[in-house]
């Protein structure tokens, strides 16, 4: 048995489309969405994911703009502009592209932002919103991966689902949502016992645990779910993931590429998202 890719570069395009159209329908009421990205520094991977956020919103008719700001800013100078745009009815998104320089705290950050205006999802009391099941904007990566396995009609219900990381914007939120689903979620991390054993009983395995090809075949059950979300550069430029491709997807019934995986689709829901805040704020349905 070889896998079935799921692309989520295919997909997202096809969501990009039902977007513009959807777009297109609020800007005739009146309404254009509009994200604006704040990027503190220079780091050139941030720099690459911003641009990449530019030109799918453009691709859907969304407004966005960009703040950038240097290295040296302050805290309390980032913390007084998002305040700014969170009082500016123009703006319906706000994301501040993570990670930030070691003076400004993250945490707070995302805090400053209105939960109206969170289209990352990473606010507590949007995540909390999450715990609970009410309607809320979800993180977009997690968001991104149940969107895959549902696009496939993969069954979620009843499942067995192994996470392996535990970070706060995939590892936590994508097993919480896989529980509002009614999969059975077991989490794994750096301090778990018998990872082997315990990944290789996963009807679902979601790797995302930031090491290249740590999950071989052998971690893999007959059948299994395989999505990877690790990004990792090698020695000659090229992205792979977590997931040994070539020995995984020998044994998995459905597996998602790097690159052409989970990534296209976290810009693909911020965008969703973005146009959910839009509508919000707006009472627009």
């Amino acid at each position: 048995m070889t896998a079935q890719i799921i692309n989520g570069k295919e997909l997202s395009a096809d969501l990009k489309q039902e977007m513009k159209a959807e777009v297109e329908t609020l800007k005739q009421k009146g309404l254009t969405p509009h994200l604006t990205v704040i990027l503190v520094g220079d780091n050139p991977a941030s720099k690459s994911y911003v641009k990449g956020k530019e030109k799918a919103a453009a691709e859907t008719g969304i407004s966005s703009s960009l703040i950038e700001l240097p290295d040296s800013t302050s805290e309390n100078d980032l913390l007084q502009l998002i305040k700014e745009l969170n009082e500016d009815t123009s703006v319906h998104g706000i994301l501040v592209q993570l990670p930030l320089p070691e003076q400004i705290s993250e945490q707070k950050v995302i805090e400053t932002i209105h939960p109206d205006k969170d289209v990352d999802g990473f606010h507590p009391i949007n995540i909390g919103k999450m715990m609970t099941g009410e309607d809320t904007f979800l993180p977009c990566t997690p968001y991104g991966i149940i969107t895959m396995m549902k696009s496939k009609n993969i069954p979620l219900e009843g499942k067995h689902a192994v996470v392996i990381g535990r970070s706060n914007i995939v590892g936590k939120p994508v097993g919480q949502l896989l529980l509002n689903e009614n999969a059975t979620v077991t989490y794994c991390h750096s301090k778990t016992k018998n990872l082997k054993e315990l990944a290789a009983n996963a009807d679902i395995l979601i790797a995302a645990i930031g090491r290249a090809h740590a999950l071989t075949g052998e971690y893999v059950k007959d059948g299994a779910v395989v999505i990877d979300v690790g990004i990792n550069r090698q020695a000659d430029g090229k992205l792979t993931g977590d997931v040994d491709f070539e020995s995984a997807k020998e044994k998995a019934s459905f597996i998602t590429p790097v690159p052409r995986g989970v990534g296209p689709m976290t810009i693909t829901m911020l965008l969703k998202n973005t146009i959910k805040a839009a509508k919000g704020l707006s009472a627009i349905e």
